[in-house]
């Protein structure tokens, strides 16, 4: 009770009429699911629950699409017809892609029987609003925390301290890397005429900002759950040391993936059209490559649904397309990988090729990153042009970083670099099996002590003065 009177607290602090549609997708999921598990204590067979639970969906997701993509709608048709129609001035409330894909998961599951419907309305109100991870995840699954959320927690020193630490590695992650980095972000991408030079810079400290400003709010988040006793689960697992597109998406926003793999991938794959599909893609293609190309088809997809839920412009649909196409193709060439490998004698152990592998996985990485932050497909294409016809690094002392302007500009790059190091040096230990805090918590207390306090003072030290930034995501 503690936990859901706060967590509407909260989010009523971002707009009390934003509530409404917390409360909407929270009701129409709740009521469905319990009609659903009536009809399955009744024997009835998932056929009739369907009818349930497919208006249901589209009421949950169809209030989703309609805040987020009317808009963008209404102008692709008004450029396609030369009309003007003009759609009603629509707030798109605080985390909505988060809650909606959290409730709708919840009923896929009661319709799946994977999880009892809860009878408690109250119980799951929470499990939907639960504030920490509300307004930008991690997206939550029902089985994982409904025991978690409604069980007795009591304070324990152990909870707080090491929820205390999370939330301080975050914090620096947002405020000493993230919020310097979109200084030159903001800049670059947002006159790319005038520092056409450094566009390439543009899309790294856009990489660098987006994984510090992303992963550090889920430190926050995760940290902030670990004080109330509540293990959430992990979004981000060291993704520049993919070595590989899909392997990327597996370390990089794993909930999302997560939720698109269970509630639409194997939908799709295992959707009655696919198998048609299939069926005429072994008897065109061979059995080989049909039997990989209808799940090449899914990926693509998925990650065009993917595209399409960071938002509602054409350049996320590229974005979406750009990803599905890689991993797609990928699907696709496997087994020639592995021919070409073993015609070259690589065992795929070298360490000459796992940095290869490395750097290519990067150099994709960095491609998109173009697509997600320019304006448009046109900018993002204009700026890749610019990365490989222009390269003046110099231009980068011309951008104006804090309150000091230009005069303070090297030391930003300077704390940039410098909070890198830091983050990667984390990474390597973790990626290696070292646990830090753990590890940290082992020392004598006055050495863990000092360690925390020069963390925290690095941030009072070091953190941007140039802008307060909001988390990124917590626009979605």
């Amino acid at each position: 009770m503690v936990l859901l009177l706060f967590s509407y607290l909260y989010y009523i602090m971002g707009g009390i009429r934003l509530t409404g549609y917390l409360l909407f997708s929270t009701i129409v999921t709740f009521a469905a699911a319990r009609l659903i598990g009536y009809l399955y204590e009744k024997g009835e067979e998932p056929k009739k629950a369907k009818w349930i639970l497919v208006p249901a969906l589209l009421l949950n997701l169809g209030m989703l699409c309609v805040l987020k993509y009317t808009g963008f709608l209404l102008d692709n048709v008004n450029a396609l017809f030369h009309t003007s129609l003009r759609g009603m001035d629509l707030v798109l409330p605080l985390g909505l892609s988060f809650y909606t894909f959290q409730s709708s998961g919840y009923l896929l599951d009661v319709y799946w029987k994977r999880v009892e419907a809860e009878k408690n309305p109250l119980k799951y109100a929470l499990f939907v609003s639960f504030f920490p991870q509300l307004m930008q995840g991690p997206i939550g699954r029902y089985s994982l925390l409904e025991h978690q959320l409604y069980e007795p927690h009591s304070l324990k020193r152990e909870n707080l301290v090491r929820g205390a630490e999370r939330m301080l590695w975050g914090f620096f992650k947002k405020m000493v890397i993230a919020d310097w980095a979109v200084v030159f972000v903001d800049a670059i991408f947002d006159r790319p005429d005038l520092y056409q030079g450094v566009a390439l810079f543009g899309a790294i400290f856009y990489m660098i900002e987006l994984y510090a400003d992303f992963s550090g709010a889920m430190d926050v988040v995760i940290g902030l759950s670990q004080m109330f006793g509540i293990t959430l689960e992990e979004n981000f697992r060291r993704p520049f040391f993919a070595t590989s597109m899909s392997d990327f998406w597996h370390r990089w926003h794993i909930t999302l993936g997560n939720w698109m793999k269970e509630y639409l991938f194997y939908p799709v794959s295992l959707s009655g059209w696919m198998a048609k599909f299939s069926k005429w893609a072994k008897k065109t293609f061979g059995r080989k490559t049909g039997r990989v190309l209808p799940i090449a088809l899914a990926d693509i997809i998925v990650f065009l649904a993917v595209g399409i839920w960071h938002g509602p412009q054409w350049k996320y649909v590229v974005y979406g397309l750009y990803n599905g196409l890689i991993i797609g193709t990928s699907e696709l060439l496997a087994g020639r990988y592995r021919e070409w490998k073993k015609a070259l004698h690589i065992t795929g152990k070298e360490r000459w090729y796992f940095a290869f592998m490395l750097i290519r996985t990067l150099f994709l990485t960095l491609t998109r990153m173009y697509f997600d932050r320019a304006d448009s497909v046109r900018a993002a294409l204009s700026m890749m042009k610019s990365t490989l016809t222009s390269f003046q690094p110099s231009v980068l002392l011309t951008i104006p970083a804090g309150r000091d302007g230009l005069s303070f500009t090297p030391y930003a790059l300077l704390i940039i670099v410098c909070g890198c190091v830091v983050l990667f040096t984390v990474e390597v230990l973790q990626e290696r099996g070292i646990r830090i805090r753990e590890s940290l918590a082992k020392l004598p207390l006055p050495a863990t002590a000092a360690i925390y306090f020069i963390l925290l003072l690095s941030i009072g030290l070091f953190g941007s003065t140039a802008a307060v930034k909001g988390f990124i995501y917590a626009q979605f």
